[in-house]
C-alpha cells in the first residue's frame, strides 16, 4: 500500500533535515512560523495557532519569545479591532539565512540523483502538496 510505504520515508526525510544545525538560535518550531507568517502576513495569533493545531496559549507563549527576540511584531488589521503578526527585518534575515543553511544539503543529496529521479520527485511535488491543502482542510 503507498502510504505505508510512503509515511516512513516522509518521516525518516523530515527527521534528517531537523538534524541541520541552528546556529542562529532558532528552533525548527520557531522557523516554522516564521515561514507561515511569511507566507500570511497580517495573520492572527489565533488563526495561527488553529493552522498549527496547537492552543491559543500556547501559541501565544510561541509568540512572546519570537517578540522578544525581535523576529516578528504585531500590526493592527485593516479592520482595527485584530491584531495581526509580521516579520521584522531581522526575522526576514534569520529566516533567509536558515534556509539557505537548510536547503543547501538537501540540494546537495539532490544533484547526486540521476535527472530522471529529480524529474519524479518534482513531479511528486505538486500532489504532496494537495496532500498537505486537503488535510488541513479536514482539520
Amino acid at each position: 500500500m503507498l502510504a505505508n510505504r510512503l509515511r516512513p520515508v516522509l518521516l525518516r526525510l523530515a527527521r534528517e533535515l531537523r538534524r541541520e544545525p541552528s546556529p542562529l538560535g532558532v528552533t525548527p518550531g520557531q522557523l516554522l512560523l516564521l515561514e507561515a507568517i511569511r507566507s500570511d502576513p497580517g495573520i492572527t495569533a489565533r488563526d495561527l495557532a488553529e493552522r498549527e493545531r496547537i492552543s491559543a496559549p500556547a501559541m501565544s507563549g510561541r509568540l512572546a519569545r519570537l517578540e522578544a527576540a525581535e523576529l516578528i511584531g504585531r500590526v493592527r488589521a485593516a479592520d482595527r479591532r485584530c491584531i495581526g503578526l509580521s516579520l521584522t527585518s531581522e526575522g526576514e534575515r534569520v529566516l533567509r539565512s536558515m534556509r539557505a543553511r537548510r536547503t543547501s544539503p538537501l540540494a546537495e543529496r539532490l544533484e547526486r540523483l540521476d535527472p530522471v529521479e529529480r524529474d519524479r520527485i518534482e513531479a511528486a511535488l505538486g500532489p504532496l502538496e494537495r496532500l498537505l491543502d486537503s488535510s488541513s482542510a479536514k482539520a
